[in-house]
């Protein structure tokens, strides 16, 4: 009796489903790239929010974060995608359109903006196509975009109205998000011209850092009680978050190659080098002036070197630069953090929860600042579209390039200001930007009706809350599906 054929999708010599253009080992690893970076927002940041912050905002901080993340998957793939990666509208953005349908979706991936011209118009560099569909692509920057958002979080937590969060997530990835994306990867002016951001110091970390303070600033602070005293509830969950963070930058560096190939290599090692350094030397910082070691700042050692000053030159950059840069990650953030953001006023009044501007904004600063230092030529030729590109430490023409970064990183900057800003005007006009009172002396309860933690029994609650000392007002019954009252 002979043997039934194999399903289509494993007749890899006839198949449709295995063209010839389809690289299997790239694919895999782009498809592996991507959920690594989909992990660290969901569940890596949403553990770490709802374990960093104060125990009454445990749930909000996480669902901030969950709802962020669902969000940017579906306006991804209804209309940014396109407007990141797609045809050129504007030299800063590409035009609208859909990434849902097969015909789309099964063809080789490419970037049609991406092809790059000599200064005589011959092609210098021809279109980015990489060896898998173009859903892999999709995904693949579909996670980049999200965690975009959930790290802008972290600037507003505790605070903001989860009404005007839903709001505000797909207005500031059209506008501003898009923007940055086109701009420096998809084809648009600053790729073009050649400034460097290889996996996201600019695109990603200084866009959600300004932006997080910007809004941060219109939504107003925490109460004065939470300002004063915000301790983590869970410091090991923490550490955990940070563990899936630090581990998932593998597929944040190594991925963005768009290949399996020796750059995401080097990228995935010195992002390594780069975050163990910066971890080391904030905590050293730490023992010297707090005569501690505190764990939550060997995490945000960790974020700035591992995350956001390696990650605009990753694969750019040798071990020995990536070290340094770990040094300057590691010590640069830590001062603007503890010494600069106790002095200035502008830091004391705005209220930047997690710290998100000096752990991304100004590491990513500083990383794309550097990469324009230290981009090893040969390393650039890897990856960039611009030939005889190199950092200023190489002599010629490098120290242009540091004038390139320093540009692009004033574009960034001032989009993110006045697009954020926009937009948290335009939604508070809809809704409160703010909770109520109640619902700042509460927490999860009040907004949710659900809390973190079942602290006796099991689970079941007490029906009303003791009266508020402070005001001498009673406050709202215990309510939500998931308690007993």
């Amino acid at each position: 009796m002979a043997s039934p054929p194999l399903p289509v999708a494993y007749q890899a010599w006839t198949s449709q489903a295995v063209p010839d253009w389809l690289n299997k080992g790239d694919n895999t690893w782009q498809m592996v790239s991507a959920t690594l970076v989909g992990i660290q927002s969901m569940p890596g940041l949403v553990i770490l929010y709802g374990s960093i912050v104060k125990k009454k905002w445990a749930v909000n901080s996480a669902f901030m974060a969950l709802y962020a993340f669902a969000a940017v998957i579906i306006c991804w793939v209804t209309w940014a995608y396109k407007m990141s990666f797609g045809e050129k509208l504007l030299p800063f953005w590409g035009k609208a359109g859909p990434a849902l349908g097969q015909k789309f979706l099964i063809n080789q991936a490419g970037l049609p903006a991406t092809t790059h011209y000599y200064h005589n118009g011959v092609v210098e560099t021809a279109e980015a196509t990489p060896f898998y569909p173009m859903a892999t692509m999709v995904w693949f920057q579909c996670v980049f975009a999200a965690i975009s958002v959930v790290i802008l979080a972290g600037s507003v937590l505790a605070r903001m109205s989860f009404k005007a969060w839903m709001m505000f997530v797909p207005l500031w990835l059209t506008f501003s998000y898009t923007v940055g994306a086109f701009s420096l990867w998809g084809g648009g002016f600053l790729f073009q011209w050649g400034v460097m951001d290889y996996s996201g110091g600019y695109v990603i970390h200084l866009s959600s850092g300004i932006a997080g303070f910007t809004a941060a600033y219109w939504v107003g602070p925490r109460s004065k009680k939470d300002r004063e005293r915000f301790p983590p509830n869970n410091v090991l969950l923490t550490l955990a978050g940070a563990g899936l963070l630090w581990l998932g930058w593998a597929g944040f560096n190594g991925g963005d190659p768009y290949s399996a190939n020796t750059d995401s290599s080097m990228a995935v090692l010195n992002t390594n080098i780069c975050a163990a350094t910066s971890l080391l030397v904030w905590t050293w910082l730490d023992v010297i002036y707090f005569k501690k070691p505190s764990v939550i700042g060997a995490v945000q050692g960790m974020i700035t070197g591992l995350v956001f000053c390696i990650t605009p030159g990753a694969g750019l950059v040798q071990g020995w630069a990536a070290i340094i840069m770990g040094v300057l990650s590691g010590s640069v953030p830590w001062y603007t953090m503890m010494v600069l953001g106790k002095k200035f006023t502008i830091f004391q009044k705005v209220d930047d929860t997690l710290a998100v501007f000096h752990t991304h904004a100004v590491a990513g600063l500083l990383g794309g600042i550097l990469t324009g230092l230290f981009a090893e030529p040969r390393l650039s030729s890897l990856f960039l579209p611009v030939t005889n590109s190199k950092g200023g430490v190489y002599g010629g023409s490098g120290g242009v390039q540091i004038l390139k970064q320093i540009v692009g990183a004033l574009f960034i900057i001032g989009w993110n200001i006045v697009a954020t800003s926009i937009i948290c005007l335009v939604v508070g006009f809809c809704v409160p930007l703010r909770m109520t009172e109640e619902e700042l002396l509460i927490g999860d309860d009040a907004v949710h009706g659900e809390e973190a933690y079942a602290l006796w029994g099991d689970g079941e609650k007490l029906s009303l809350y003791k009266d508020d000392t402070t005001t001498g007002q009673g406050v709202l019954a215990s309510s939500g599906a998931t308690q007993v009252v």
